[in-house]
């Protein structure tokens, strides 16, 4: 065994500023994009719910415009303050709410749901009056962005697990076999192409938290509010196709294309269909690519692509690139949730070697791993710590404590991540590096030690909203209208 340590990676920003941490970077050197043409200056935001939830996220939104202050703490690093935002702001994106820009729904309209005892049917009526409002909204004015704002009769009616779209978590009764009420909305709403952001009550009240059904003296936790309004602001502004940051890339590196593949249920469960989400370069730019139905490996039962399949999939994925980049990459990167099969590795190459690529690393990555480390100290090992079981084996801590925030974030032991090189060309620490900057590009969530890279987190997240789409049904080839 080999244990080796990797430096924090550094993240852009405005005029080539560069820092470790999103919120920092973004208050001393501003968004990427803030100068170019391209940025988006006024954000218009429609927001559907309740006259009550609508009014909370007005009002929580004017609190946000002028900046809220940070958890009083010892670790100013993990708490900073929300500077607000506006045009002379380091946040210089105003977000417009407007009366014509929201549509409300009536209590009443929501009760009516209390007689449906299917708890499917209930969710699949309480998506079918969101998309009605939506689809009367962007009839009349598209909003860059939509808030969903669901209120507390629709939550206690559905008494299920929601994830909204900040990353917070509401625990409450879950069930496998239950539709998935955020990923049937993304579903529905994806033919009219609009980007929406669901919010929970206690996003903009904190006196909102919801019990968890388990332990009725237990409330859920929430984040504190600057860090709230830090996640929310960056959702919207991606959403609205601005690049908060990006990568740091060496001129002297080769092109590179990131591509993370994953595996989904059909609703039926019949079959097992492959989710792309491809990233394309350090601006985390990319095309959402469905792939076609996997197969069940007799060994492990583990789901992978026949060899024919696998070959068409990436030849797609590099037509795309050439599309948008009018060149193909130099390397390619592929990321997988199941260990790559012969009959895959065989696919691929096939498809890079007809697009004449030479330099490609395949990566599988496993949930399962048990291995753990231990330091002695208060906090669990460093975030960035790197295990080498094997030559093809590693783990790397990318949860774990920060010295930037002095602190350990996390509220359990973490869990390390565990990647095979399955064949890879670079050296494993070079894609230990690589995988720790990708947790750095998930636009939902502002603190960057997040456990997965972006393009496995990506490519799972799309797969739980494609499952929902007919086969004959078109989908939107970015990932903002899956986040």
């Amino acid at each position: 065994m080999k244990i080796d340590f990797l430096q924090e990676p550094e993240l852009e920003f405005g005029d080539h500023g560069r820092h470790i941490d999103i919120r920092y970077g973004l208050m001393d050197y501003r968004p990427l994009d803030y100068s170019s043409k391209t940025v988006p200056r006024d954000i218009k935001i429609g927001i559907i719910g309740t006259s009550e939830t609508i009014e909370g996220v007005e009002e929580w939104i004017e609190m946000c415009r002028q900046g809220l202050p940070a958890k009083p703490s010892g670790k100013t690093n993990f708490y900073p303050e929300f500077p607000g935002f506006g045009s002379e702001t380091c946040l210089p994106s105003t977000l417009i709410t407007e009366t014509t820009l929201n549509r409300t729904i009536l209590n009443q309209t929501l009760k009516e749901l209390e007689g449906i005892n299917n708890i499917n049917e209930l969710i699949k009526q309480a998506v079918n009056i969101f998309y009605e409002e939506i689809q009367t909204l962007t009839e009349k004015i598209k909003p860059d962005v939509v808030i969903c704002a669901l209120p507390e009769i629709l939550l206690d009616l559905m008494k299920m697990k929601i994830v909204p779209d900040s990353d917070e978590t509401l625990e409450e009764q879950s069930d496998g076999m239950r539709i998935d009420f955020r990923a049937l909305l993304k579903a529905r709403v994806m033919k009219l192409r609009q980007p929406t952001q669901i919010i929970l009550p206690s996003t903009y009240d904190m006196t909102k938290k919801r019990r968890r059904k388990k332990r009725n003296s237990e409330i859920e936790t929430n984040q504190d509010d600057a860090t709230r309004a830090w996640n929310f602001y960056v959702a919207l502004y991606y959403k609205a196709q601005g690049s908060p940051w990006r990568l740091v890339r060496d001129p002297r590196d080769l092109s590179t294309c990131f591509v993370g593949i994953s595996f989904y249920k059909a609703l039926d469960k019949s079959t097992i269909q492959t989710s792309i989400a491809q990233i394309f370069n350090e601006r985390g730019e990319g095309i959402i690519l469905q792939g076609g139905e996997a197969k069940i490996s007799k060994d492990d039962k583990a789901p992978y692509l026949q060899e024919a399949d696998a070959a068409k999939l990436l030849d797609d994925c590099l037509v795309n690139y050439r599309k948008e980049h009018q060149t193909f990459p130099a390397r390619v990167v592929l990321h997988k949730t199941s260990r790559f099969k012969t009959e895959e590795i065989i696919g691929f190459q096939e498809a890079l070697k007809q697009n004449r690529i030479d330099s490609w690393d395949f990566i599988s990555f496993d949930d399962k791993s048990s291995t753990r480390l231990f330091r002695y100290d208060y906090y669990p090992p460093l975030r960035g710590t790197m295990l080498s079981l094997d030559e093809k084996v590693h783990i790397i801590y990318t949860r774990g404590s920060v010295n930037f925030f002095s602190q350990y974030s996390g509220k359990y032991i973490p869990r390390p991540l565990r990647f095979r090189c399955d064949q890879i060309q670079e050296t494993p620490k070079q894609i230990a590096k690589e995988i720790l900057c990708l947790t750095k590009m998930n636009w939902n969530n502002t603190q960057f030690d997040r456990r997965d890279p972006i393009t496995i987190r990506a490519a799972r997240q799309v797969g739980e909203v494609l499952k929902y789409l007919n086969k004959d049904e078109t989908y939107e080839p970015y990932y903002r209208f899956y986040m």
